[in-house]
């Protein structure tokens, strides 16, 4: 396991959020309430669990917040400290979080996933159908895992779009659309939402490095 001071994924985000990551082997520490939140999970699952909160309370001293043990709400969400905004990912071999102060970031997402295509059959499941065309546009520039970094948008746009809604956002139910010039993506919600959410703009960004894909969702007053 290694441990990276300035996390990789923090050249996705905005310079007030605060990240930390670990490549590797999974490892960490729980609180005592953690524990007890995570309850007789499988051993894989205590591993996952553990490094995402040990990366959580990481990223908080790094933004300068009290350590704090991260919970679960009712969808195996984390429930962060008051005044607090976060998001916590892990694939095979990394684990991520990363975190705000509500009052500057009214919410984020960030999704980890191996740089390999999806499996066959996925793609039509996730994807609109001006998403696919995209896709085919972005592969004729660019070679990339394209339909797997359209998945990692989307889960990194549900993440920020959860905390604030308490509701699904279905994959048709939001449009993303890739920039492989900048490494980026436009976020557009395609179902009714609260009025909180129809005052925000979703913008997104992406990394491609060491055998991930990395995709990071952050939300700005509109």
């Amino acid at each position: 396991m290694s441990q990276c001071r300035t996390a990789v994924i923090s050249a996705l985000l905005p310079a007030n959020v605060a990240a930390a990551e670990r490549f590797g082997d999974f490892s960490g520490t729980l609180l005592k309430e953690e524990r007890e939140a995570l309850g007789s999970a499988v051993p894989v699952r205590q591993m996952e669990f553990a490094a995402g909160r040990s990366c959580a309370r990481e990223a908080l001293q790094i933004l300068g917040a009290p350590e704090h043990p991260i919970l679960r709400g009712a969808n195996r969400e984390p429930i962060w400290p008051e005044g607090v905004v976060g998001s916590i990912t892990h694939c095979r071999g990394y684990c991520a979080a990363a975190v705000a102060y509500a009052d500057r970031v009214p919410t984020l997402g960030i999704d980890a996933e191996i740089d390999e295509p999806l499996p066959d059959g996925v793609l039509p499941l996730i994807a609109r159908k001006e998403e696919a065309d995209g896709l085919l546009v972005c592969g004729s520039a660019f070679q990339r895992n394209w339909d797997r970094l359209l998945f990692s948008a989307k889960e990194s746009t549900y993440k920020a779009w959860y905390p604030i809604t308490d509701r699904w956002l279905d994959f048709d139910e939001v449009r993303v659309d890739i920039n492989p010039q900048r490494n980026s993506f436009d976020v557009t919600i395609l179902r009714p939402s609260c009025s909180e959410v129809s005052l925000l703009r979703f913008a997104g960004r992406y990394l491609i490095q060491r055998g991930l894909i990395l995709t990071a969702v952050a939300a700005q007053s509109s």
